[in-house]
């Protein structure tokens, strides 16, 4: 990836983590997302599962649902999802459905990641679309507020 499309990278990624804040204060994991058409965000979303009772309100699904709204189509070609944490079976399999074409996450989930940890949806030649994904763009800091939000729940003695 050349310098230039890095730092772009990280531009969207960091408007993802104001979305993983807003998570946080709302006590829920704190996952972002944006969606990117036309290098303007049309989409963004946090985790809701707690504040919405729906365990479907991941950040990725939220924003899909947005961006799909924003351009009138389900098919959302020519966007850029951003997240914070590398997308859950069910987020990436809605990234396959919605033809999101560009994956972009911060941080690998060791126990749900689903472009690359554990499975490899996106990716995967049987399915009908594919999505490019790339992680570790602000790898650090889209790791530390996950850490930061556990740690805070244990001292609270909450699972």
């Amino acid at each position: 990836m050349n310098p230039l499309d890095f730092a772009q990278h990280e531009y969207w990624m960091r408007q993802a983590l104001d979305q993983a804040q807003q998570a946080f204060e709302a006590e829920e994991v704190p996952v972002g997302a944006v969606i990117v058409y036309e290098d303007q965000i049309i989409a963004a979303g946090f985790n809701q599962r707690e504040t919405l009772n729906d365990p479907t309100a991941h950040a990725e699904m939220l924003a899909i649902t947005q961006a799909a709204t924003a351009l009138q189509s389900w098919r959302l070609i020519d966007c850029t999802l951003y997240v914070t944490l590398e997308p859950c079976p069910m987020c990436a399999g809605a990234i396959v459905q919605a033809r999101v074409p560009r994956v972009i996450y911060g941080t690998t989930d060791p126990k749900g990641g689903a472009c690359e940890t554990l499975y490899q949806i996106t990716a995967d030649p049987r399915l009908n679309h594919r999505a490019v994904t790339f992680g570790g763009v602000l790898q650090a800091e889209c790791k530390q507020i996950l850490q930061r939000f556990f740690a805070k729940q244990r001292s609270l003695g909450k699972k």
